[in-house]
């Protein structure tokens, strides 16, 4: 017997190792299971279209659609009058996932979770992190998690903790206090394991004995950045390494923002503490703002480049102004924020079809295609545009990102 072509019993046996309740799992169950576990590696994180076919139709019934390749006026029949999805966002969606329709791909990452002794959790299961379902059409299609789950029924008290990779002593001295204070109040940390303040926060929380969670932007069995191996190590020892990506999924500049998102949603309020004008927790602000999460952002030296994130984040009046453990642990009760967020204005197409180029390797519209998650038209498009402006070129064989100097 097969199951979207492939042979039932190696799917069921592998579905069945990465699940905590596998060996219960029916057909039926398995089946939602793989058909999940694929779409997490053709959608990308996010994707609004995937997000309504998957709810509407269910995700086995939205993957054999677009492996059969229904026509997209019958998929649009099949959602139904209410449906905001419309021809013209099916057709994109479609010239987005088929470069990623291989069987082979999804197989692999299955094997790959199996190996890392990682768990594939799905919406209904006792392990779903139930804040991310306030991400409506953008909610995570499945999450992937290494380390010690049965912790994550911390996370209904979880304060995520974030801020700049350049963290000065300040920062960090500020997290390992505000992270050590939370623990001990009974919070679990939440936050990126990226360089500077986050890496504080999870080390802060691990060396006072507490429960602490790591979303990545790649998958959960290729540790980044490489320099916190060993700290993300200790995490899937006392904590959860967690990704909405299947493993062997490389981490990118979009994916790292669509994976703000997920540290803000699983947690019950969001403490910026120590961020540029232009940082990347400040995109985690606007997700936990346009959540109705509350948010706090710690103040720094009015000199100090550094905090200026923060600063305007309190003179906005987007964040509360916190200094202490106890004032964060404070805002875990405050759900009632007026706080709004503001788009990031950097153009997502662009960020992907540039984590797509190499500067050295020439690569093909259809492989940039099949790298971003992007459709032909939509990289050819923004290829042309990045050519204009100088960042790209086209070589005999393939596009290349431009090595740019200062002058």
């Amino acid at each position: 017997m097969t199951m979207f072509g492939l042979k039932e019993a190696e799917v069921s046996e592998l579905i069945r190792a990465v699940s905590v309740d596998g060996a219960s799992l029916d057909r039926d169950a398995i089946e939602e299971r793989f058909a999940r576990s694929a779409w997490s590696g053709i959608a990308e994180p996010g994707d609004r279209v995937a997000g309504v076919l998957i709810r509407e139709l269910g995700p086995a019934a939205a993957l054999s659609a677009v492996i059969d390749r229904l026509p997209v006026e019958g998929v649009r029949v099949m959602l139904g009058t209410e449906s905001d999805v419309v021809e013209k966002d099916l057709r994109a969606a479609l010239d987005r996932w088929v470069p990623r329709l291989t069987s082979a791909t999804a197989l692999t990452a299955l094997r790959q979770a199996v190996r890392f002794g990682v768990r594939l959790t799905v919406p209904g299961d006792a392990l779903w992190i139930a804040g991310v379902d306030d991400l409506e059409q953008h909610a995570p299609i499945a999450l992937w998690m290494r380390g010690n789950v049965v912790g994550l029924a911390g996370l209904e008290r979880s304060i995520a903790m974030v801020g700049a990779r350049a963290a000065t002593g300040y920062g960090e001295h500020v997290t390992m206090e505000g992270a050590a204070g939370l623990v001990d109040r009974g919070f679990a940390i939440v936050s990126g394991a990226a360089y500077g303040i986050d890496g504080m926060a999870h080390r802060a929380a691990l060396a006072s004995h507490g429960y602490t969670v790591a979303f990545l932007a790649g998958g959960v069995d290729r540790f980044y950045p490489s320099g916190h191996d060993a700290l993300l190590t200790r995490i899937v020892e006392n904590g959860c390494v967690i990704s909405e990506l299947p493993c062997g999924a490389q981490p990118s500049k979009w994916r790292f923002l669509q994976r703000n998102r997920l540290i803000a949603a699983a947690s019950q309020a969001t403490v910026v503490l120590e961020a540029g004008w232009r940082s990347g927790s400040l995109n985690t602000a606007n997700h936990a703002a346009s959540l109705g999460r509350p948010l706090g952002a710690v103040p720094g030296p009015v000199t100090s480049a550094a905090s200026a994130g923060c600063h305007r984040l309190i003179r906005e009046n987007l964040a509360t102004l916190v200094t202490t453990a106890e004032e964060m642990a404070e805002l875990a009760g405050l759900w009632d924020t007026d706080a709004t967020a503001t788009a990031p204005t950097d153009d997502p197409l662009r960020i992907r079809v540039l984590d797509a180029i190499s500067t050295r390797a020439a690569r093909q519209p259809a492989d940039i295609a099949a790298r971003s998650g992007l459709s032909l038209t939509d990289v050819m498009s923004t290829l042309g545009a990045l050519d204009l402006e100088g960042i790209t070129r086209e070589t005999q064989k393939g596009w290349v990102r431009r090595i740019l100097r200062d002058s």
